[in-house]
C-alpha cells in the first residue's frame, strides 16, 4: 500500500447548540415547553452533539422541559453557574438545581475577566478561581460531563492573560471535559480570536478540549468561529438562525453547511451532521421561524428564499448553461431551491428557466414568451413586483399560455368596517366580509367577521381571507391547510394618484411557501387580488392544471 496516497483521518468537530437557552434570550422570544421539545427533537435528528436545554430552576419552562425531554442521541446539557462564594458546592442550591435536571452533561458559566470578578461579583480573584475549581470537581464527582463557559474570556485575556488562563487551567485540572472561550460582548474580530485561541493552545490547553462561543455584535460571529477552528478549537457553539441576546449568536445554520461543503473544512473535519440530514436544514430553519411567528429572512445564507435567487438577465442566462457560474453550492444540498424571479430586467432565457421551474416547458421562440415579457414589464410599470411574488408571476404566465384553469369565479365581494361601543363602553372596530363565488355552476355566499378568539379585531383583509376560504365546494379540503404568514403594504406613487402594492406570503401543511401580489388604488382591492392568487396557486399545485 502506498502510504503517501492514504487520505488522512479527519478530525472531529463537535457541535453544541444553545438555541433553547441563548436563543430564548432574544428580545421577543419566549418558548413554551412544547416548542422547546419540538426544537430539541429536530436538533437531535439534524445530528448536533450537544443540546443545551436551558437553566433548570431559573424558570418553570426550563424546569418543565428537563422533566419531559427524555432520552436523546445528542448529549442533553443543563446550564447553570459556578457556586457562589461563601458556601460549599454541596450546599449551593443553584448548582444543585443544575445537577437535579439529570442530564448527562452540565455547562457552568464562570467569570474569567478580572473586571467582572471584582465589579460584578464583588469577590476576590482567588475566591473566583476556587469557585470554578470546586464547582467543576463537584459536577465531575457526580458523574457529569462538565463544561466551563469562560465568560468574557477575550476581554479578560486582553486585560490580564495570566488570570484568564488560570481560570481555564483550574477547570481542566478539576476534570472539565471542555473549556469554552466566550466572546460575551461580541466585540472581538476574527483575526484577534484566531490569535488568542492559538496562544491559549500554545500555553497548554489542548485544542480537543477547547470550545468557541461567539456573539454577532460586529456581524462577525461566524467568521470568529471559523477563525477559532482554524487555530485549533474543536467544539463549536451557536444557535439556529443566529438567535441570541442583542445581535444574536453564531449561526449554526450558516456554520454547518460551511463545515460540510466548503474547503478546507470539508476535507479536514468530520461533524455529526450527515449529507442526508443537511438536506433538511432549510426546513428546520423555517420551522423555527414558524414557531416564533416571524417571517424568514430572505437573505439568510444557504437557507434564505433569496440565497439562490438570480434576478439579472445576464446571471440567469449563465445559470442556464452552468449553475456554478453564480452559485457557490448546489441549493438542493441544504434543502433550498434555485429561484429565477421575474422582473422588467428579464430576458427570454430567464423567463424560460423560471417557467421550467414551475413545471411549464415552453419551446424557444414560442410567441407567448414575448407576450409574457411585455405583460410583466407593463404591469411592473403599474406598480406590480414579480421578483418578490413568484406565484403571481406563474399565474400570469399560465394565463398567457392558456394553461390557467378556472377553479372558481368570484362574482362579487363586499367589506364593511364598523366602529361601535362594546360592553365596556369602549369604541372598537369590526370588519365584515361577504364573498360570492361560483363553483361548478353553483353560487356560494360566505360571510366572515374579523374578530379573533380573544375578541380582538384582525382587520378587513383577515375577514376577506376567512370568507374566501369558507366554502369553495369540492376544493374546500385542498385549502384547509393554507395560511397567511405575512402581509406587506407599500405605496408605489405619492399624492392623489397613490397606488398600493400588497405582497402576501402564504404557507401550507406541506411546508411550501409562496408569495403573491396585488395592486390597486384601494388597499382592500389590492389585498383581495393577492389573496385570490394565493388560493389559485395552491389549487394548481394540489389539483393540477385541470379544474
Amino acid at each position: 500500500m502506498d502510504v503517501a496516497n492514504v487520505p488522512a483521518a479527519k478530525e472531529r468537530l463537535y457541535l453544541y447548540d444553545t438555541t433553547l437557552r441563548d436563543g430564548q434570550q432574544t428580545q421577543g422570544v419566549q418558548f413554551s415547553v412544547a416548542e422547546k421539545l419540538r426544537i430539541a427533537r429536530a436538533l437531535d435528528v439534524l445530528g448536533v452533539d450537544y443540546i443545551e436545554g436551558g437553566w433548570p430552576g431559573a424558570n418553570p419552562t426550563d424546569s418543565g422541559f428537563f422533566d419531559e425531554v427524555g432520552q436523546t442521541r445528542a448529549r442533553m446539557t443543563a446550564f447553570g453557574m459556578t457556586k457562589r462564594a461563601g458556601r460549599s458546592a454541596e450546599n449551593d442550591d443553584v448548582l444543585a438545581a443544575v445537577l437535579d435536571a439529570g442530564t448527562p452533561a452540565v455547562c457552568l458559566v464562570g467569570k474569567t475577566h478580572e473586571f467582572h470578578v471584582l465589579t460584578a461579583l464583588g469577590i476576590t480573584l482567588a475566591e473566583n478561581v476556587d469557585n470554578i475549581r470546586a464547582s467543576v470537581a463537584h459536577c465531575v464527582a457526580r458523574g457529569r460531563e462538565t463544561l466551563l463557559d469562560a465568560e468574557h474570556f477575550f476581554d479578560g485575556y486582553r486585560s490580564n492573560p495570566a488570570y484568564a488562563m488560570e481560570c481555564l487551567q483550574v477547570a481542566l485540572e478539576a476534570g472539565a471535559r471542555w473549556v469554552v472561550l466566550c466572546d460575551t460582548n461580541g466585540g472581538t474580530l476574527p483575526s484577534e480570536v484566531g490569535r488568542i485561541v492559538a496562544q491559549v493552545i500554545a500555553a497548554g490547553v489542548p485544542g480537543e478540549r477547547l470550545g468557541i462561543h461567539t456573539h454577532n455584535d460586529t456581524e462577525n460571529a461566524v467568521g470568529c468561529t471559523l477563525a477559532a477552528i482554524d487555530a485549533g478549537a474543536r467544539q463549536v457553539q451557536g444557535t439556529l438562525n443566529g438567535l441570541g441576546e442583542r445581535c444574536g449568536n453564531a449561526n449554526l445554520v450558516s456554520l454547518i453547511p460551511t463545515l460540510l461543503l466548503k474547503s478546507p473544512y470539508a476535507e479536514r473535519f468530520e461533524i455529526g451532521v450527515t449529507a442526508e440530514a443537511l438536506e433538511g436544514l432549510t426546513r428546520l430553519s423555517r420551522m423555527l421561524d414558524e414557531i416564533l411567528n416571524r417571517v424568514p429572512l430572505k437573505q439568510l445564507p444557504y437557507v434564505g428564499g433569496s440565497a439562490f435567487a438570480h434576478k439579472a438577465g445576464l446571471h440567469a442566462s449563465a445559470i442556464l448553461k452552468d449553475p456554478a457560474t453564480y452559485e457557490h453550492v448546489d441549493p438542493g444540498l441544504v434543502g433550498n431551491r434555485r429561484l429565477v424571479p421575474m422582473s422588467n430586467q428579464a430576458g427570454q432565457s430567464n423567463l424560460r428557466r423560471r417557467l421550467a421551474e414551475a413545471g411549464l416547458e415552453v419551446a424557444p421562440g414560442e410567441p407567448a414568451l414575448g407576450r409574457i415579457l411585455e405583460t410583466v414589464k407593463a404591469r411592473e410599470a403599474d406598480g406590480y413586483s414579480y421578483d418578490t411574488a413568484e406565484a403571481s408571476f406563474e399565474l400570469l404566465a399560465r394565463a398567457e399560455l392558456g394553461r390557467l384553469p378556472e377553479f372558481f369565479e368570484v362574482k362579487r365581494y363586499r367589506v364593511t368596517v364598523e366602529r361601535r361601543k362594546n360592553k365596556r363602553n369602549r369604541m372598537v372596530s369590526l370588519s365584515e366580509a361577504v364573498v360570492v363565488v361560483k363553483v361548478d355552476g353553483e353560487k356560494k355566499l360566505s360571510v366572515s367577521e374579523s374578530m379573533d378568539e380573544t375578541g380582538g379585531d384582525r382587520g378587513p383583509v383577515n375577514a376577506l381571507s376567512k370568507a374566501l376560504a369558507k366554502d369553495l365546494g369540492r376544493y374546500q379540503a385542498v385549502i384547509e391547510d393554507l395560511r397567511l404568514v405575512d402581509f406587506k403594504v407599500r405605496i408605489t406613487q405619492g399624492g392623489t394618484e397613490a397606488v398600493t402594492r400588497v405582497i402576501i406570503d402564504s404557507e401550507d401543511g406541506q411546508g411550501r411557501r409562496w408569495s403573491t401580489v396585488g395592486v390597486s388604488a384601494n388597499i382592500v382591492d389590492a389585498s383581495f387580488e393577492a389573496l385570490l392568487d394565493a388560493v389559485r396557486w395552491k389549487l394548481i399545485r394540489d389539483c393540477g392544471d385541470g379544474a
